[in-house]
């Protein structure tokens, strides 16, 4: 198949996917933050990243990692805070050491898999949807180094 045919196939893909109704079941601010990474998942895509896995977690450490995507030879290790307003703090301010240290520790889980001089970095996605059915988004590219 043509590069262009396999292209046209993954857009009708996506589309596709992001027609189906997401499961509305459980608490709202979970709900909020899945639609957040599934609206990223698709920004993310539109914006050049190939995205190989979602909510990867590690059976040896605490914590998960929204998406891993490659953004051309770069390896990015994507967390996702997705808010309905602006008004107490801006989302990206909730990754803290904490939340860093816990990511870094999973990035390395991941990266046991791969050659040692593999180019990697962390993303922060903000995800706003103050207007009904129009989310905004703020990428952060290489927000902290991996501790």
């Amino acid at each position: 198949m043509s590069g262009r045919l396999i292209h046209a196939v993954i857009r009708c893909l996506d589309w596709l996917a992001s027609k189906v109704p997401v499961k509305k079941d459980g608490p709202v601010h979970l709900h909020t933050g899945r639609r957040g990474e599934e609206d990223t998942y698709f920004y993310l895509r539109r914006s050049g990243y190939i995205i190989v896995a979602r909510n990867f977690r590690s059976p040896r450490r605490r914590g998960e990692i929204d998406l891993i995507g490659w953004d051309k030879d770069v390896l990015c290790f994507i967390e996702v805070k997705t808010r309905t307003s602006h008004a107490v703090k801006p989302a990206e301010a909730a990754v803290d050491q904490h939340k860093k240290r816990e990511l870094s520790a999973v990035a390395r889980e991941f990266l046991r898999h791969l050659p040692p001089d593999c180019p990697c970095r962390f993303d922060v996605v903000s995800v706003y949807y103050e207007l009904p059915g129009h989310p905004t988004f703020e990428l952060f590219r290489n927000a902290f180094a991996m501790s």
